[in-house]
């Protein structure tokens, strides 16, 4: 297909990002909310990376299907995504399951969160649609993959990572030939193919897809009306397209965003406590692995308009400090000594107390001569006085949801429940 009027191709897509997923491995953090509605990285929500790569990357149609728990993600939606203007050929729609053309009330699948939607996307008239998941983090420019996708005359083009072959057990697999066009694709494969020229690695998909648009509607109408499918992209979708068309991989390092501080392609799944503990915590090293301070790629979210970080009293055990931390606007650190920490917007951490490796989200106070070290508190709990955590695994793990590394996640029922 031509490209329009010497225009990005970005302008001619809409991305579309699955944003419904549960994510039942982050435990408690997902009880109230699903997981691209996740705090990430001191004020951010997981979905605002995929959000704002698009926006980057110069797509001013977005869609966002929501299912499980929606309320926090909507609302964060509305409040940080509201920015976008029909008289610019602008478009932001949160799109709920609604019975809109399915019998039932929910998504049945990946595919049919776009399928119930198809007469929003047709309205709009895009040539390209961007498929997205709402729940990784990464920085990433899909009008390289868009340009990829058009050069090579492919049905859908693959965002793919190049991983050791055996931690690929867990993904979706290309087998590709030598041009990266997908001659097989497997799901989470016990023996994962490897990489033509490069054996010991392998293709893992990230979950993004683009097509021409018109293709993509036919091919939900047909797949909607196969009884036998499950209406799912990696299940039914890619395999029939593999099978009977024409799917190239795209090589994630061809499209990732980096700034000069940044030496390796970031990509991350904080799909379980540890996972999301380690990511959050990365953000504190001198020179992270992640780069949220570059300026030309910025980090998009619901910007609240709070005071400064305030940090008081200067005695010898009291003095309000944080080293090697990220503090977020309205916090006060009164007396108390972080170390390796996040702390999000509104936090208290009073004085005595101490947080060594603690991710602490929005609105949490810190009582009194508490001791905590590599945890991850939800919103709003509060700390009891003189509270210790990651000193003593076997009263931990009795206590709170501790990991197989020892992360302990706490939330305000656990403290509930505490005989102190």
């Amino acid at each position: 297909m031509e490209q329009k009027r010497n225009q990005p191709l970005a302008r001619d897509a809409m991305a579309y990002v699955l944003a419904g997923g549960r994510g039942s491995r982050l435990k408690e953090l997902t009880d109230r909310r699903a997981k691209p509605a996740v705090y990430f990285g001191g004020k951010a929500r997981i979905i605002d990376f995929a959000l704002s790569n698009a926006l980057n990357s110069g797509i001013r149609r977005i869609g966002v299907a929501t299912q499980y728990k929606a309320h926090s993600l909507i609302r964060h939606l509305q409040r940080g995504w509201n920015f976008f203007r029909p008289e610019r050929n602008e478009s932001f729609d949160i799109l709920p399951a609604s019975q809109r053309v399915s019998e039932t009330q929910w998504y049945e699948g990946t595919a049919d969160a776009v399928y119930q939607n198809i007469d929003i996307i047709e309205d709009y008239g895009v040539d390209y649609m961007v498929i997205l998941a709402g729940d990784h983090i990464y920085k990433m420019d899909y009008e390289l993959m868009l340009q990829q996708h058009v050069d090579s005359g492919a049905e859908v083009t693959i965002g793919c990572l190049e991983v050791p072959r055996m931690e690929a057990t867990g993904f979706g697999v290309m087998q590709v030939d030598e041009k990266d066009e997908i001659i097989a694709f497997v799901e989470k494969p016990a023996d994962p193919p490897g990489i033509p020229g490069n054996p010991e690695m392998a293709l893992a998909s990230m979950g993004i897809y683009v097509f021409h648009t018109k293709f993509l509607m036919d091919i939900l109408r047909r797949d909607a009306a196969d009884p036998n499918s499950t209406r799912d992209f990696g299940k039914d979708i890619i395999p029939y397209i593999v099978e009977n068309g024409k799917a190239v991989a795209h090589r994630f390092t061809a499209s990732c965003v980096r700034s000069d501080f940044e030496r390796e392609a970031y990509w991350r799944d904080v799909g379980t406590v540890d996972a999301y503990w380690q990511a959050n915590i990365d953000l504190t090293d001198v020179t992270p692995e992640l780069d949220i301070y570059d300026v030309t790629w910025p980090i998009w979210t619901y910007a609240e308009i709070t005071p400064p970080a305030k940090f008081v009293h200067d005695d010898e055990d009291r003095r309000g400090s944080a080293i090697s931390s990220l503090v977020s606007g309205n916090c006060i650190i009164s007396g108390s000594s972080l170390h390796r920490s996040m702390l999000f917007t509104g936090v208290r951490a009073n004085s005595y107390s101490r947080l060594e490796g603690a991710v602490v989200l929005p609105d949490v106070t810190i009582g009194r001569h508490a001791q905590l070290t590599n945890v991850v508190i939800d919103r709003g709990v509060v700390i009891p006085e003189g509270l210790i955590v990651g000193e003593d695994p076997e009263l931990d793990g009795r206590r709170f949801r501790r990991s197989d590394s020892g992360v302990c996640l706490i939330t305000q029922p656990m403290i509930d429940r505490l005989e102190l």
